[in-house]
This record gives C-alpha cells, structure tokens and sequence, in this order.
C-alpha cells in the first residue's frame, strides 16, 4: 500500500479573498476613453449638458417646444451615462450574451433621429419664445447651437457604431482584444 505523502498542503481561501478579486476586476478602461467611441461619448455628455442646461435655466415649462427639448436631451444624456460606465468599467465583456455592437448601434441611430427632431424644435421656437437680444433669446439659440453639436455627434457615432456592428477594419480576435471599441 503507498504511503500518505508527509507534507500536504491544507491552504484554503476565505470568502474575502474572493470578493475582493471580484472588485479589483472593476477598473476603469482608460484605453477606452482615448478611443473614438470613448471621445465621441464624452463630447455628447457635454454638449448634452449644455443643451439641458441652457434649456432648463429658462422657463421652458411654459413652452411645450421646449420640454420636448428638454426631454430628449436629458434622457439622452442620463442613458449615454449608463453606456459609458458600460463601457469604460467593461461591463459589456461580462454581459457577453447581449449583443453590444447592435445595441449600441439601435440606440446611436434612435438618438441621432430624436436630436434631429430636438434641435428643429429648438431652433424655430427661438423666435417665437423670447425677444431678440434678450438673455432668454440668447440661452436658446446657444442650446439650438448645442443640439446641432450634439446631433452631429450621435450621427458621427452611429456611423463608426455601424461600422464596428459590420466588423469593417477588424476580425474577430482583433475586436475581442480591443474590447469591442476602435
């Protein structure tokens, strides 16, 4: 009969251990943040801002024009947040059975449309709201300006979305690697 072997080893690891190996996983992506993705998203956070925010220090209530405005840009702002954290913590690696190409590029194709409609409302409302020169003119004319920004960069990204959707430029080890982003 072999002999039991004079030194096993008995280590064992404690739940501790293991979350804290989950936690440590949730690091920032800061390759994302120099892609173009990360820089279009950045860019429509902020010019989303602005827009809501020159809206908003109106009193748009009083305009239904307006509160569609406001609505399109804050849901939109608050929803390109949620995609962000997604993509910069890499969340869409662990949630490998959505399909995030698509659903990024659905969402980029929605948002561009809905600015469409928000910055024409915006732009011919102007006249009609406040009296040229005012500062209420002024904030409006500024948060059409911005809506144009904002609507050019959805548009922008739905174009580079559609082509990571396609796969244009890359293969499939080549877009697992780069996590998904150019």
């Amino acid at each position: 009969m072999a002999e039991f072997p004079s030194k096993v080893s008995t280590r064992t690891s404690s739940p501790a251990q293991g979350a804290g190996a989950s936690a440590s996983s949730l690091r920032p992506d800061l390759g994302f943040l120099r892609s173009t993705f990360g820089v279009l998203m950045l860019l429509q956070l902020v010019l989303g801002l602005l827009v809501w925010a020159l809206i908003a220090d109106t009193p748009y209530h009083l305009y239904p024009a307006y509160g569609w405005v406001m609505f399109v840009a804050v849901f939109l702002w608050l929803v390109t947040i949620i995609f962000f954290i997604i993509y910069l913590f890499q969340l869409h690696m662990k949630l490998y059975m959505v399909p995030w190409p698509l659903v990024f590029m659905i969402f980029n194709v929605a948002a561009t449309v809905l600015y469409i409609t928000a910055f024409i409302t915006c732009a011919a409302a102007v006249n009609q709201t406040s009296l040229k020169g005012s500062r209420q003119y002024n904030q409006h004319s500024a948060a059409s300006f911005f809506a144009c920004l904002v609507m050019i960069a959805y548009g922008v990204s739905t174009f580079f979305s559609f082509q990571a959707w396609r796969g244009v430029g890359s293969n499939a080890a080549t877009s697992q690697v780069a996590g998904g982003y150019a």
